[in-house]
């Protein structure tokens, strides 16, 4: 690679090119640790983006109809945070370059999603950006058809690298896609031929542009360091009419010692090498030193989006009030005020009625009278629509052909219809909400962890929650999964015992602001326990007394969703036996743990025996059943310890002991 002859062909160009890489290698040698060698090599297309045809404005970064700039390749965080503080976005000022990676900095060693404006989502594990992207290219279609090309019309733009398409989420993403036609979606691959082992042929030996091809894509392959190229290649993508693919052959770590090697790709700290790389730049050689022509080009870049803007604002005004007022009101994650008063309505219905359903059903039933009120919802399922009941009949269906609507057949791309829902969440104006069989947040659980760590509301509906899906046996049925669902940091994971409590756990998920939701769900029919109408979202406090002990309390039930009816069967018996039992259901534990401690201790007094049923493994239930006031000795569990089996559900329980019988049986052990 000639650096004189990109120097003294593109000048100007490349001045502003070589402020990213400058300062990348002052603040990986500051840090000690990072990834320098992306950075350095994909600056010209980076640059080239931003001047000739990113909407943007570092002013309003939160501005609807921006374009979305995605680096999925987040190792290479410091490009992004370089043109963040090149363009003058305020929560990136030159102090937070020099804090790369430390505590307390907006710039981590991959972006984080909320700590600047200007970060479109977390991309540290490899290909959930690109998969991401497929999501906020969705809200953008639906939007631009629901408020029209003069409210939304923007673009989703991706840096992805070799690593990310190496990972299979990619494919599930570019698939859906490519069938999709999200014309509004650009992809730069950042094809530089390393990996950290070597030289990507000794893992992978894909040909990435046929591969897009195949999928649906238009592609096109260019030299990614030189800005006419790049240029044209961006104008002729715009044009495509179907999502595009840009293979950018680029050298990692350009005009550095460790160029084109393993080595680029991590930290590169050695003083002298960087010296020399400044050298080769024609760059100023002081510590996180722009030159002053560089740094007025780039402000002026970063100034140029505000007229855009601006004009767009003038747009938006000629609105309605009330479609103003909409509007804003689904940018703010809000839900409508009638919501709340929709619930109460198909709650009393319910207890009126008192149906048996599975909570599946319950779901659908809910959303039902959700979807029509709450238009930014959008549904889908990994091709288990039948069966995860989240298809209503007012949505409609998602298509090339059918923009407005708001129902999308991922097919069985579980990882890849999670991450694409995180990325409609990010993208703002929609509640995504998507379905699979529980045993499958195996498959979703990348982009699953991803919603709690940046605090997003997706909704996943997990339905065959247990071995009372039956026949389809253990390959099926979820056991360890409410406990690893439980584990992670910010999730709600709700099990609902009917359609009330469904219903409630719905209008939860469609109000939270910061916390991904989780619905487990029933195949097999349920009777309804809750039989008295409340106005009260009970399953808001997480656990509440369902029913109380008759005569003196020596016993206390706790149990989630389907075995709630069975603690209620074990009641009966109990109490036909002189003892007398609580029954607490516990839809939501980790808004239990949320509650004042006068509150759990109201609902967890200490004294009686507990036990616990729950068709899952034990993990996680100690803290109820011996914390929170309990004794180990006095406490008990009725679930699985093990695997399932293959079997009608109703044989099932019996045969592992989740049963009313075997629950008093294990209630009287207890009792001394």
């Amino acid at each position: 690679m000639d650096i004189a002859a990109l120097r003294n062909a593109h000048p100007d160009h490349w001045m502003k090119a070589t402020a990213i890489r400058t300062l990348t290698l002052d603040a990986v040698a500051a840090a000690n640790s990072g990834h320098s060698g992306m950075p350095m090599g994909m600056a010209d297309v980076a640059t080239v983006l931003f001047e000739k045809h990113l909407k943007f404005d570092p002013k309003a970064p939160h501005w609807p109809d921006r374009d979305r700039f995605i680096l999925s390749a987040g190792h290479g965080s410091m490009l992004l945070y370089a043109l963040m503080y090149l363009t003058g976005y305020e929560d990136m000022p030159l102090e937070q370059i020099k804090d790369f990676r430390q505590w307390g900095a907006r710039t981590a060693g991959h972006p984080e999603f909320g700590h600047a404006r200007g970060i479109e989502t977390t991309t540290g594990p490899l290909g959930q950006g690109i998969a991401n992207s497929v999501g906020f290219a969705i809200a953008e279609e639906i939007q631009r058809a629901t408020w029209g090309k003069k409210i939304i019309d923007h673009h989703t733009y991706v840096m992805a690298g070799d690593g990310c398409l190496m990972e299979g989420v990619s494919q599930e993403a570019i698939a859906l896609a490519g069938m999709q036609k999200l014309s509004n979606l650009i992809v730069f691959w950042d094809n530089n031929n390393i990996t950290i082992d070597g030289t990507v042929d000794i893992a992978d030996i894909t040909d990435q542009k046929m591969r897009f091809k195949a999928s649906g894509w238009h592609v096109q392959e260019i030299d990614g360091h030189d800005p006419d190229a790049i240029d044209a290649a961006i104008t002729a993508a715009k044009k495509a009419g179907k999502p595009s693919m840009i293979a950018c052959k680029t050298h990692i770590a350009l005009g550095h010692a460790a160029q084109d090697t393993s080595k680029g790709h991590g930290a590169l700290t050695d003083n002298e090498q960087l010296k020399a790389a400044k050298e080769t730049y024609g760059a100023p050689m002081g510590d996180f030193e722009v030159s002053a022509d560089a740094r007025k080009q780039w402000s002026d870049i970063g100034a140029r989006g505000a007229a855009a803007r601006k004009e767009w604002d003038g747009r938006f005004s000629t609105l309605s009030a009330s479609k103003q007022a909409e509007f804003n009101r689904i940018y703010a994650g809000e839900a409508p005020k009638r919501l709340s008063a929709t619930i109460r309505a198909l709650k009393k219905q319910i207890t009126e009625g008192q149906p048996k359903a599975a909570t599946r059903k319950s779901s659908e039933m809910t959303l039902e009278v959700i979807n029509p009120i709450m238009q930014e919802t959008i549904g889908g399922s990994a091709d288990l629509t039948g069966s995860n009941n989240t298809l209503t009949s007012d949505m409609g269906v998602f298509h090339p052909d059918t923009r407005k609507g708001r129902y999308i057949y991922y097919g069985v791309r579980e990882h890849g219809m999670a991450a694409a829902m995180n990325g409609m969440a990010l993208h703002g104006g929609t509640r995504p909400y998507g379905g699979t069989f529980m045993c499958f947040t195996d498959y979703a659980r990348g982009a699953m962890r991803l919603s709690a760590l940046m605090g997003i509301p997706t909704t996943y509906v997990m339905t065959h929650d247990s071995i009372g899906l039956g026949e389809d046996g253990p390959t099926h049925q979820p056991i360890e999964h409410l406990a690893m669902l439980r584990a992670t940091p910010n999730m709600n994971v709700f099990r609902p015992a009917d359609t009330v409590e469904t219903a409630e756990a719905w209008e939860l998920a469609l109000t939270s602001q910061k916390t991904p939701s989780v619905l487990a769900l029933t195949r097999q029919g349920l009777p309804t326990v809750r039989t008295e109408h409340k106005n009260k979202n009970m399953v808001a406090q997480g656990a509440y007394v369902l029913a109380d002990a008759e005569g003196k309390r020596q016993a206390i039930l706790l149990a989630t969703g389907s075995e709630v009816s069975i603690a209620m069967e074990a009641r009966d018996l109990l109490h036909a036996d002189g003892i007398g039992t609580r029954v607490v259901s516990m839809p939501c534990w980790e808004i239990f743990e949320e509650q004042e401690e006068s509150y759990r201790k109201r609902v967890l007094p200490g004294g009686p025996v507990r036990v616990a049923i729950e068709a899952g493994i034990r993990f996680g239930w100690d803290r109820w059943l011996f914390g929170e006031r309990g004794k180990r000795e006095k406490s008990g569990f009725i679930g699985m310890h093990g695997f399932g089996a293959s079997a009608p559900a109703e044989q099932l329980f019996k045969e592992f002991g989740i049963t009313a019988q075997d629950t008093a049986d294990k209630v009287k052990s207890l009792i001394k």
